[in-house]
């Protein structure tokens, strides 16, 4: 008889320690919440604290509630536990690549900005004897770094058909956009650019004028180009 009621409190736990995994739930909610709600970090740095927490939260569950692990053998929940997390890691990591790419091959533009931007990529001068407006001949690369919040130069002169290189020099990835913050706008067909530190982006400057562009994460984080005729 002993025996058993030893065996029911180690697979099932105690008073204890069904308290101790209480406060430990309140506190791995808490955190991640003041974090967020006092945007004391953000970007990739707090969806990476969110997860760890996350992690952190549902091993409490597991140990102090579901006490997986604890039962006879053979441990059949314990195997069908992390066969369903392996299978949700799968599905849920997935979709994330997935969205990923298709956010970043695929950003909604206009049709006109789409259609400048195809014969921009594809180097059409012409189509049936009329300009395109696609631009000929090797002109000036110009490069733009981005690195510890700071845009250097911070304003570019060039010409019509020069090009423009971002490169990112930090680990979290950049969303440059063209236009103010408050009023965003399309340049040379393209609204948004994802800048990594691996990847950088060359845009044709094939609209004169001034524009600007800046950080969608940093709204400080800003430049302008100057492009003559």
């Amino acid at each position: 008889m002993n025996k058993e009621t030893t065996t029911h409190k180690r697979e099932h736990g105690t008073t204890k320690s069904y308290v101790i995994g209480f406060i430990l739930s309140l506190v791995f909610t808490f955190i991640p919440y003041y974090l967020v709600v006092e945007k004391v970090i953000t970007g990739n740095v707090l969806l990476a604290t969110i997860l760890g927490f996350a992690v952190l939260q549902m091993l409490v569950q597991i140990v102090f509630f579901l006490h997986l692990g604890r039962e006879k053998k053979p441990r059949w929940q314990l195997m069908f536990f992390v066969s369903t997390v392996g299978i949700i890691l799968v599905v849920v990591g997935g979709s994330i690549w997935i969205m990923h790419h298709l956010h970043y091959n695929m950003t909604p533009v206009t049709p006109a900005d789409a259609s400048k931007k195809l014969v921009e990529d594809e180097g059409i001068p012409q189509i049936g004897g009329e300009k395109t407006g696609a631009c000929e001949g090797v002109h000036t690369t110009h490069k733009v770094t981005i690195k510890g919040d700071t845009i250097s130069p911070s304003h570019i002169d060039a010409r019509l058909c020069d090009k423009i290189t971002f490169i990112n020099e930090d680990d979290k990835t950049r969303y440059i956009m063209f236009g103010s913050f408050e009023q965003p706008e399309a340049y040379g067909g393209e609204d948004m650019l994802t800048v990594t530190n691996r990847r950088a982006k060359t845009i044709v400057l094939n609209e004169p004028g001034t524009h600007q562009f800046h950080d969608h994460v940093n709204h400080e984080t800003t430049g302008e180009f100057t492009v003559a005729p």
